[in-house]
């Protein structure tokens, strides 16, 4: 995963870890314009996790980004 990537996982690492679902739900919105929708899976598949890496939560975001973009064309 690219540096830009990991850095915006840690943030959302960051606010989970501090329990501060909303500010990562403004987060996400921000970064990437997803719909809340995705937002709440990408929230709950970062909450799955068993380890909370940035690697982890950044693959995460890569497969929601790549989910879609692949259903806007």
């Amino acid at each position: 995963m690219s540096a830009i990537w990991k850095n915006h996982a840690n943030r959302i690492a960051e606010f989970l870890n501090n329990n501060n679902e909303t500010q990562a739900h403004l987060y996400l919105e921000q970064l990437m314009l997803f719909p809340v929708d995705v937002q709440d899976k990408i929230i709950e598949d970062i909450s799955q996790l068993t380890h909370c890496s940035s690697d982890a939560i950044s693959n995460i975001i890569s497969r929601y980004t790549m989910f879609e973009r692949h259903h806007l064309h």
